[in-house]
C-alpha cells in the first residue's frame, strides 16, 4: 500500500473521531452542561435557544467529514495509481495542518473564547454564564479518555502523519 496514502486514510478516520464521540457521549456532556447551568441558577435551554450544542450536529459533523473526504480524494486516486494524488496532497495536506492548527487554538483558548461571544450576546442569561464551569462540566460529561488523550492523540496523528506524508513525497 502506498505509505502517503494510509498516512492520509489514518489522519481521515483521526478526523472522523471527533462526530463519532460526539455522536455516542455529546447527549451526555449536554445533560452535565445543563446541569451545571441549572446550578448557575440559568436556564438550562439558552444554549439550545442559541444554537449551540454538544452533539455530533452542525460543524462538529459536516467538517471532519468534509476534510475526511477531502484526504480519502488523494489516498484513492495514489491507490489507483493516479498521479493527480501527489498535487492533491500538496494542496491539501498544508490546509488539513492549518485547519488543525486552528482546531488546537481554539481548544487551548476555549474558555477565554466562549467569554467573549457570550459577553457580546443579546442574550443576558448567556452573558452571566461561568464558562470555565460550563466548559469543565461538558469536558466531564465526556469518558475520561476523550480529552486529553483522544484530543492528543490526533492532533499528534494529524500533525505527525501529515508531516510524514509531505516528507515521503518530497523524497520521491
Amino acid at each position: 500500500m502506498n505509505a502517503v496514502a494510509a498516512l492520509q486514510l489514518l489522519i481521515a478516520l483521526a478526523f472522523l473521531s471527533i462526530p463519532l464521540v460526539r455522536s455516542r457521549y455529546g447527549s451526555r456532556a449536554q445533560a452535565a452542561v445543563e446541569a451545571e447551568l441549572g446550578r448557575q441558577g440559568v436556564r438550562t435551554t439558552v444554549m439550545a435557544e442559541n444554537g449551540m450544542r454538544l452533539d455530533a450536529g452542525g460543524h462538529e459533523t459536516w467538517a471532519p467529514v468534509g476534510i475526511a473526504t477531502a484526504l480519502a480524494v488523494p489516498a484513492v486516486l495514489a491507490l489507483a495509481g493516479n498521479s493527480a494524488a501527489d498535487t492533491l496532497t500538496w494542496i491539501i495536506q498544508p490546509l488539513v495542518v492549518l485547519v488543525n492548527c486552528v482546531i488546537l487554538y481554539s481548544n487551548l483558548t476555549a474558555v477565554p473564547s466562549v467569554t467573549a461571544a457570550f459577553a457580546k450576546s443579546d442574550d443576558a442569561e448567556l452573558r452571566r454564564i461561568d464558562v470555565k464551569s460550563m466548559l469543565r462540566a461538558a469536558e466531564h460529561g465526556f469518558p475520561r479518555w476523550v480529552m486529553p488523550y483522544l484530543q492528543n492523540l490526533r492532533h499528534g496523528i494529524v500533525f505527525a502523519g501529515s508531516a510524514a506524508a509531505l516528507i515521503l513525497l518530497a523524497a520521491r
